[in-house]
């Protein structure tokens, strides 16, 4: 207790809050660690680097867009609200969000369109490379290029992870190219793109049967796999299906603690083993010696005092030991 009271406390001063104590001690098995692409290895803040209205004037294009994305949570919905804010958005009878593929919304007119990722769009382009697509009752009526920051601090979490011989996955939605580049850049061992969160969910799954697996997400396509995972990990300003469905939050709005967390898991759990070797070494060496009447009962009392001591100050080392 006295260990994982330290660790605990020590995680939290670093912005790195765990839902109980076999989280922490549970990282000390992780052989995979599996991140979700926006928000988690990138920023989240989109810019809006082309778009291409195939028959509606670009005004009327950009409000269909803006009317649509002001429902969703997700970031790139969020910056093309703040891009593209407009006075005069439409009032849709019905809008939803289908979970790995985009919005839908349906107009007084019964009109509908669908705003989402090229497998929304798939039917009618060959063209993969757009971040979204717009289609209107069926008939494409444009798309949209967003680009987004990676995090400064992923490739040297990239590097940590693999010092530790700990397998690496980036696992999104997003479409294979642009994975396939953020992989490429931080040094990725493995890829799934494409994919929907029953997807991602079966995917843990299976990871989990061959290795344990802590999965780095912060959107609700992720909570699912978050929930599967041997260990969740959400970022602080994640959706709150997200947060709640992990049992680790990084609160710093980064993944620049993820190695902390690692360490300090492992590193407890040693601790845990060491506090257990001395407080059997004490019985082990003092009950032969007392039991043939050479230990003073004082003595005695005075050895079993002095171990509690040892275990605390024993614990107190993980306060200020190196764990990354």
């Amino acid at each position: 207790p006295a260990a994982i009271a330290v660790g605990l406390g020590r995680a939290a001063k670093n912005g790195i809050l765990f839902r109980d104590a076999k989280s922490l001690e549970l990282f000390k098995n992780i052989k995979t660690v599996v991140f979700d692409k926006t928000g988690t290895l990138t920023k989240g803040n989109f810019e809006v680097t082309d778009f291409k209205s195939l028959q509606l004037p670009d005004e009327e294009f950009k409000q269909i867009i803006f009317s649509i994305e002001k429902y969703s949570n997700h970031p790139i919905a969020k910056s093309i609200a703040a891009n593209w804010k407009i006075n005069n958005p439409i009032n849709w009878k019905k809008i939803e969000e289908i979970k790995g593929l985009g919005m839908k919304a349906e107009d007084t007119d019964d009109n509908t369109y669908l705003l989402g990722s090229y497998k929304a769009a798939a039917g009618f382009t060959d063209d993969t490379t757009h971040t979204a697509y717009l289609i209107h009752n069926n008939n494409l009526l444009g798309w949209f290029d967003m680009e987004d920051e990676i995090r400064m601090e992923a490739k040297d979490v990239i590097n940590y992870l693999h010092s530790k011989n700990i397998q690496t996955i980036l696992l999104s939605g997003d479409s294979l190219e642009r994975t396939q580049k953020i992989a490429s850049t931080l040094g990725i061992d493995k890829v799934y793109a494409e994919k929907t969160p029953e997807e991602k969910l079966r995917i843990i799954e299976q990871l989990n049967i061959d290795a344990p697996v802590a999965m780095v997400g912060d959107g609700v396509n992720d909570a699912p796999a978050l929930a599967k995972a041997t260990i969740g990990i959400s970022m602080s300003d994640a959706t709150q299906l997200a947060v709640q469905s992990a049992q680790v939050v990084l609160m710093n709005k980064g993944i620049q603690h993820l190695p902390l967390a690692l360490g300090l898991g492992k590193h407890t759990f040693k601790t845990i083993k060491g506090n257990l070797f001395w407080a059997f070494i004490y019985n082990i060496v003092a009950i032969p010696i007392a039991s043939v009447g050479l230990l003073q009962p004082g003595f005695a009392a005075l050895a079993m005092g002095f171990s509690d001591v040892v275990l605390a100050i024993n614990s107190i080392r993980l306060n200020y030991k190196k764990v990354v």
